[in-house]
């Protein structure tokens, strides 16, 4: 068995390179991952661009991940077997800082996440600690696999407002914002509303379970939330596309009172209506990544079948078209979702 292994590097924007290095040994409470899948996000496509204010170069990407265990190093817990299929959990965190202390490592005062301020695992093998590896159940694919990390993203982020019985609206039909209804969806909501400016993208949310979709180029948002909840409009609004017209539109036109949920990353300074947002008494709320127990309802969620991933995965590339796979959702942004990178089967 070779005791080498290929690794990609981004060496800065736009470049991308592999190079041969030595297979790592899983060290004491390591799991040695054989990577399958890898799923490539907006936030990887800011790095690709050199537009990550928080990521240098060179880097190694790969964050959300599917793949094997090959090997256990010593100590590693039983449970953990080799040949299962996994995925693992991103975040590097402190564990001393208040919000680790606190059951809030997703907001590490000195958070850093694989693929970005920390190598990710966009190579054929991989070494991580036991505590952020996820076993994934028999009959989950290695794609879906591959696509638990952005889903515990929405899975948190629906997760912050309580759902049972309640009506929602998503700005943004975008990967995220699709797995955001869905996921909504499935912690209990009554009746979710999507928007977007793409008729492309909000067919396939209605597809996989959005109650209502408006294109807000072609109708109006507030008068498209009456038609869709009646003049009490809805519980909670969730920005998901992450610009200046999206969040004026949830804070002008939610029902005073009610709750907006920022999800999406702002590129610049946002420019709001802070006036009305008082005046309405609005709660103006935020969601950061996920913690373990989104992971483990979001796996949960897609073997009931109360989400489904596969209507969202647009294209895949071999390991060594990575660059190629960038190259497309550039010059294809409205029609892609997921791209998928086939590291190995």
């Amino acid at each position: 068995m070779s005791k080498k292994m290929i690794q990609q590097v981004m060496t800065k924007p736009k470049e991308i390179l592999f190079r041969n290095i030595d297979k790592p040994e899983p060290r004491k409470g390591e799991v040695l991952i054989k990577v399958c899948r890898i799923g490539i996000c907006g936030t990887d496509i800011h790095v690709y661009h050199g537009t990550h204010p928080f990521t240098s170069y060179p880097i190694t990407q790969g964050h959300e991940v599917s793949g094997v265990i090959e090997a256990l190093g010593e100590g590693v817990d039983e449970k953990f077997k080799v040949g299962q299929l996994v995925t693992f959990e991103p975040q590097v965190f402190c564990g001393k800082c208040y919000p680790c202390t606190h059951g809030k490592y997703n907001l590490c005062e000195d958070l850093k996440v694989m693929g970005f301020q920390a190598p990710g695992a966009a190579s054929e093998y991989f070494a991580v600690d036991q505590s952020k590896v996820v076993v994934l159940p028999e009959g989950m694919s290695p794609d879906e696999g591959a696509m638990i990390e952005p889903l515990a993203v929405a899975v948190h982020a629906a997760n912050r407002c309580e759902m049972g019985g309640a009506t929602v609206v998503i700005l943004g039909a975008g990967p995220i914002g699709i797995l955001v209804c869905q996921a909504c969806k499935a912690a209990g909501a009554a009746k979710v509303m999507m928007t977007d400016v793409s008729d492309q993208r909000l067919a396939l949310a209605k597809s996989v379970g959005a109650d209502y979709v408006a294109n807000t180029t072609k109708v109006d948002f507030n008068e498209a939330l009456i038609d869709c909840f009646g003049p009490d409009k809805c519980d909670y609004y969730y920005d998901c596309a992450g610009n200046d017209t999206t969040i004026n539109q949830a804070i002008r036109c939610a029902r005073k009172g009610s709750k907006i949920i920022l999800v999406a990353v702002f590129a610049k300074m946002a420019t709001v209506d802070l006036a009305v947002l008082n005046d309405h008494e609005l709660d103006l709320d935020t969601t950061m990544m996920y913690r373990h127990e989104d992971y483990v309802d979001a796996i949960r969620w897609v073997s009931e079948g109360k989400i489904q991933l596969k209507p969202l995965m647009t294209k895949h590339f071999a390991f060594a078209d990575y660059l190629k796979s960038y190259e497309y959702i550039d010059a294809n942004r409205e029609t892609t979702m997921k791209v998928i990178v086939n590291v190995q089967d």
